[in-house]
This record gives C-alpha cells, sequence and structure tokens, in this order.
C-alpha cells in the first residue's frame, strides 16, 4: 500500500520538470545542501534570500568581483511521504507575472528547474500571493560532506561540470548513476559532491546591488541618530531618495526626534527632581536609573525601567542610539529597555577580551560583564541581526516570569548592536551535560535535572498560554537553558520567538523552518509551521537529553567506526522505549541513563520522565501533550523524588551529589 500511494503521489504532480528527486538513504537523516544558482545583472540580494528564505551569510559565490555562480546553503530533509529528500522555501509570484501564468511556470521561472514539482502547478498564479514550494536538494551517503543541486545547462556534460566546480567526472557520476559521461539532460538537476563549503564569502556592497527595476525587498540598514551628525553621510542609507524632497523629508524626522528627546528629557528631569530624594534628604538609589540611560514617553510614566544598582553614566553628550530603517516610532511603546552607551558596553567587556568570552550563541558571540557594579551578560551581533534584535527586546520586554531570562538593556554602535540580559551563573544547561570536563562542572544529580525541566516547562507554559498574545519560542534547546546560582533554569534566546495566531486547527504561525537539527518538529521540518506544539517537542528532546546525557544529535556506536553517519537522539530513545513496557522491566533504558548518575535516581521517576519525553516527541503534533501538561507530570516527579531522596538520609554519596548538582 505505501508503494501504491507514492506511485498516485507522483503521477498527480505536473511532470514539467525533468528532473528526479534524490530517494532518501535515512528517513531521519538531517543535512547541510547547497544550491547553485545562477547569477545575472538583475538579480538583488534580497531578493535571492527571499527566494530561498536564506539569511546573507547563507550565499557564497565563485568570483567576488564577477561571479557567475551564486550557491545558497540550506538545511535539507527527507520527506516522509515521498521519500525524497526535499528543502521547504516559499515564493512571492511577482507582480509581472502575465495572465495565465500558472504556479509551475512561475516556479519554474524563478527556480529554473531547481523547484519540486508543486501540488495543484497548473492553478493560476495570483500577483503577490506567496506559495509554499520544495527544492530538490540532497544528503551524501556517507563519501562526501556535502551535495549541491545543480541545473545542467545547454552543451553541459559530466566534464564540464567536473571542472566548473573542481570534482571528478567519476564522483558525479557515481551520485547521480550517470552511466554515459557525454548524455546530460540540459533542464535537470544533478547533485555535485563537495568536500568543503562552495564559493567564498563576499561584501554585500561589492555585488549584487539592487536595480530600480528588480522586484526586491529593501535591504535591513541602519542609521545613526545623535546630537554629533558629522558621520551623517557616510551612515545614511536612502540612497534612492533623490533631490531636495528627499532632503527635506530627512530634516523633518530629524526635527521631529529631537523634539520628542527634549520633551523627554524635561519630563524625566521633572520626576527626578521631585523624587530623587529620599525623606532623609539623601538620593534614592532606585531613581539613579532616569538619567540618559531611561527612556522616558512625553506623557511621564516609565516603562520597562529596571530598579537596582545602576548609576548614572558620565557621558551625557556623545550618547548613540542606532536605529533599524523601517522599525515604526512606536516599536517600544510597550515597555522600554534600558539604553547603554557603546563606550560603556567596551568598558565593561573589557574590550571584548577573550577572557570575557562566555560563548557563541545562534546570532552573536556572549560575553560576561560589570556593568554599572551589577553581573551582566551582554551579547554582541552585528548589524545585519536587526530582526533577531528586534524579535528578542519587543518579547522580552513584554514577558516576565521567573523561568525566563530577563532582559535590562541594550546598546548600538554604527554596526553591531548589543543585549544586556541578567547574568546566569551557572551557565547553559548544555555545559552541564555535555561539556562538564571541559567548562569544569560537577555532574547534575537527578534532583537538579528534574528541577530544570520543571522550570523550563513553566517557562514555555508562561508564553504559550499565559502571554497576550502567545509565543512560540522556536529554539529550544540545552544551550538557551541558563542556570543561576541556584541551579534554577530560565529560558533564553528570543530571537526565533514567533506570534502564533488562531487559525482553524488551533494556533500556528507560517514561517521559513529556522532552528537547530535535532529539535526541530517533523511538521515545522515539512510544512515550516510554528506552533506550541514544535516547542514540546523540543523539550521532549531535552528530556531525553537531561536523562542520557547525550547530545540532541549523536552519533551511534555502529556508525562511529565509519565516522559519516548521525542519528537523532529522539529515534534512538523512541527505539529504546519500545522494549521498555514498565520501570520494572527498562534494561535497555538503563544502558542509555547518563552514568554520572551512578545509579543514584528512582527507575520509577526516570521511567516517567522517559515516558513523558517520548509523548513530547511524536510525530503526530495532536498526540503531543500541552505543556500545562507536562508541567503536571513534572511536579509529581519532582514531589516523587524528593521522597525518594528522604529515604536515603544514611547515604552520605547521594547529598553530596545533591548538594553539588543544585
Amino acid at each position: 500500500m505505501p508503494l501504491l500511494l507514492h506511485l498516485l503521489l507522483l503521477l498527480s504532480i505536473p511532470t514539467t520538470s525533468l528532473s528526479i528527486p534524490m530517494n532518501c538513504s535515512d528517513p531521519t537523516r538531517l543535512c547541510t545542501s547547497f544550491f547553485s544558482y545562477p547569477a545575472h545583472p538583475n538579480l538583488s540580494l534580497p531578493h535571492l534570500q527571499s527566494l530561498f528564505d536564506v539569511l546573507p551569510h547563507d550565499i557564497t559565490v565563485d568570483v567576488p568581483s564577477d561571479p557567475s555562480f551564486l550557491f545558497i546553503r540550506k538545511n535539507c530533509s527527507c520527506s516522509p511521504r515521498l521519500n525524497h529528500y526535499l528543502t521547504n522555501t516559499t515564493l512571492t509570484v511577482p507582480d509581472s507575472s502575465s495572465a495565465g501564468t500558472t504556479v509551475s511556470e512561475a516556479a519554474a521561472a524563478a527556480y529554473g528547474g531547481l523547484e519540486f514539482p508543486p501540488p495543484g502547478g497548473p492553478r493560476p498564479a495570483q500577483p503577490g500571493k506567496v506559495v509554499s514550494l520544495r527544492l530538490m536538494c540532497g544528503c551524501s551517503s556517507g563519501l562526501w560532506n556535502y551535495l549541491m543541486s545543480y541545473v545542467a545547462a545547454e552543451g553541459d556534460s559530466i566534464g564540464s561540470m567536473g571542472s566548473r566546480f573542481g570534482v571528478s567526472m567519476d564522483s558525479i557520476e557515481a551520485v547521480n548513476g550517470v552511466a554515459d559521461p557525454d548524455n546530460v539532460t540540459a533542464g535537470r538537476v544533478y547533485y555535485i559532491p563537495l568536500d568543503s563549503v562552495p564559493g567564498v564569502p563576499y561584501p554585500v556592497k561589492d555585488i549584487l546591488e539592487t536595480p530600480a527595476a528588480a522586484p526586491a525587498l529593501a535591504p535591513t540598514t541602519f542609521y545613526t541618530i545623535s546630537v554629533d551628525q558629522r558621520r551623517h553621510s557616510s551612515t545614511f542609507p536612502y540612497g534612492w531618495i533623490l533631490g531636495s524632497m528627499g532632503a527635506a523629508l530627512f530634516l523633518a524626522v530629524v526635527a521631529l526626534l529631537m523634539y520628542v528627546l527634549f520633551k523627554r528629557s524635561v519630563c524625566c528631569s521633572k520626576i527626578l527632581g521631585n523624587h530623587a530624594k529620599d525623606p532623609d534628604g539623601r538620593t534614592s538609589h532606585k531613581f539613579h536609573i532616569f538619567r540618559r540611560a531611561t527612556f522616558c514617553n512625553v506623557s511621564g510614566s516609565y516603562l520597562c525601567c529596571r530598579s537596582g544598582k545602576w548609576k548614572p553614566t558620565s557621558d551625557t553628550n556623545s550618547h548613540k542610539i542606532s536605529i533599524p530603517t523601517g522599525v515604526p516610532a512606536d516599536a517600544f511603546d510597550m515597555e522600554k529597555p534600558i539604553v547603554f552607551s557603546y563606550e560603556e558596553i567596551l568598558s565593561s567587556t573589557e574590550g571584548f577580551s577573550d577572557s570575557n568570552l562566555l560563548g557563541h550563541g545562534t546570532y552573536g558571540s556572549v560575553y560576561f560583564a560589570v556593568l554599572r557594579d551589577q553581573e551582566v551578560a551582554i551579547k554582541r551581533m552585528t548589524a545585519t541581526k536587526t530582526k533577531e534584535f528586534m524579535a528578542e527586546i519587543k518579547v522580552l520586554c513584554k514577558v516576565h516570569h521567573a523561568s525566563l531570562v530577563e532582559l535590562i538593556g541594550y546598546a548600538a554602535s554604527e554596526d553591531e548592536l548589543f543585549l544586556i540580559y541578567e547574568y546566569a551563573q551557572k551557565g547553559s544547561l548544555k555545559s552541564h551535560l555535555h561539556e562538564s570536563q571541559n567548562k569544569g562542572h560537577t555532574s547534575l544529580s537527578w534532583i537538579a535535572r528534574v528541577q530544570i525541566a520543571l522550570d523550563t516547562a513553566r517557562g514555555l507554559e508562561y508564553i504559550h498560554e499565559h502571554t497576550k498574545p502567545h509565543y512560540v519560542h522556536r529554539d529550544i534547546k540545552t544551550s538557551n537553558i541558563l542556570l543561576d546560582s541556584a541551579y534554577r533554569a530560565k529560558i533564553s534566546d528570543f530571537g526565533l520567538a514567533k506570534l502564533v495566531v488562531a487559525t482553524g486547527e488551533g494556533e500556528a504561525t507560517a514561517t521559513r523552518v529556522v532552528g537547530t537539527f535535532g529539535y526541530l518538529a517533523p511538521e515545522y521540518l515539512r510544512d515550516g509551521l510554528a506552533t506550541t506544539k514544535s516547542d514540546v517537542y523540543a523539550f521532549g528532546v531535552v528530556l531525553f537529553e537531561l536523562i542520557t546525557a547525550r547530545e540532541a544529535i549523536t552519533r551511534t556506536e555502529a556508525m562511529a567506526v565509519t565516522n559519516t553517519e548521525r542519528r537523532s537522539l529522539a529515534s534512538i530513545m523512541l527505539a529504546t522505549l519500545k522494549n521498555c513496557p514498565s520501570s520494572m522491566s527498562m534494561e535497555s533504558l538503563k544502558d542509555c541513563i547518563d552514568p554520572n548518575l551512578m545509579d543514584l535516581y528512582p527507575h520509577d521517576c526516570v521511567y516517567k520522565m522517559a515516558m513523558l519525553a517520548k509523548q513530547c516527541v511524536d510525530e503526530d503534533p495532536v498526540l503531543r501533550p500541552d505543556i500545562k501538561h507536562a508541567v503536571i507530570t513534572l511536579s509529581q516527579i519532582l514531589l516523587s523524588s524528593v521522597e525518594w531522596e528522604a529515604t536515603l538520609a544514611g547515604n552520605s554519596q547521594v547529598f553530596s551529589g545533591l548538594v553539588q548538582g543544585r
């Protein structure tokens, strides 16, 4: 029956494409793949990003000065229904599309044969409509690191493709099953085996400049607003605004902003004058934050201002605030974080010294700093990460919970952005589970692991159910779960967070696939549909990591010899739990439990957590529990674990582990 269904699906797809998608060698396989795309003068970088749903650093070129080909990096996975390697993207049908153009024709014009024939391809394409598509990608079977999808042109041969990309003919023939090296079909996708990332990075400004006629989105740029406007001419990006009208508009905006800032400073001064003293005449500490480092709205109310040991900055004239272009003036109106000067950031991190480096996140490096006498963590991002920067500020200024990391403020220079968070003294959960020897950490006790799981679940429950609007995090993983001095967990890194909107089938939001392999739910990989259940899936993987101390994508013992393949921890644990009908017969599960626990755990509680994780990673999102169910279950597991601990009061080894792991 599966074979018959597969044949019917193939027959129902329009046969406009000459290409045959690559069959999956492993249905659970996830890999990095590449696409070769011809460069031409009317192609803009933002348009290319939009076509493939990628970021600028995912695009390289063969020759920076005069490229013939662009190389696009995208994640590739197996489509379970078709058993083909495919990747998701979206196409905005150009407004210039002629009447009668079909979806298939629009996709073929945009991707030149890289696209997998879309379902409903013969239906008319509506200009401006966003269409979900899949592109034909490939995962290497082990002889090569990557595969690149390339559409053959007229006159191509296996020899010319090998010469163009520096690959042997034998390799291309082996991957594509080609018997005759001269028998190459123009317009067909061929998979080029690669040992390294193709092409070289390029400076955005030197290539692919957006022409006036190109149907592209405006690139992300910054301009600087400050009292000192001497550098304005080099940083103002609106090159397309011509003549005096553009200049007049800019001056009007600057005048308006200067007026608003002046009104705010007057407001802040009035409140300082009325409230800066305690009854005994001493300066009230909590009002130290209300100086230039804090926004104040015109009405005089203060939002998102942090009380505590914040001292006024000595620099009151040179402070600069970089604002992404296109961001509305009321972007921060809900609540406003503290704004720090770049000089403060530079000084507090000792010039971004390596000794202050805490680690590297998804979108930047994180540094330890002492800022105005308080320990903080500072995320350093490039100015191209405006979207993630804005997402974190807009989310963290609206959500406040003990299990979510607290945003203190931000800063910006001409080419960098900084987010300032409360400091988590014990680092990330990942460093305790997977890097404990390198980081000098002791192993976490069982009780500490259950408490961390419960804290994380409560943080997710808050953003899923108790905020208005609701949010989906989209990047839950052990490196984004931070531990404070008491080993209590806090969820961090909201740069990928999204609002979820009501649909006929619950709450969901369609988006390009982002996140970390091993934690991505199957339906999210397949359809790009982010829901609270996709966060639940990632949380289930974290539970498996807490039990096993293995990474989300791990190498099996059988595969370690060849050093070629990896499997997801979820698939390994699901196979293991098939042989564990109850907590009384869980020998196969015991083999997976972190040996650092030294058998110091209640077996029934470990089994219950493993079964909860199994439910969370169910392939069908409908069958996954809500995070509220996980909170209730983990609360019961924690209570039972504490009772178990009480029965071992005489075991000093147990108490030693508990003290070290809390």
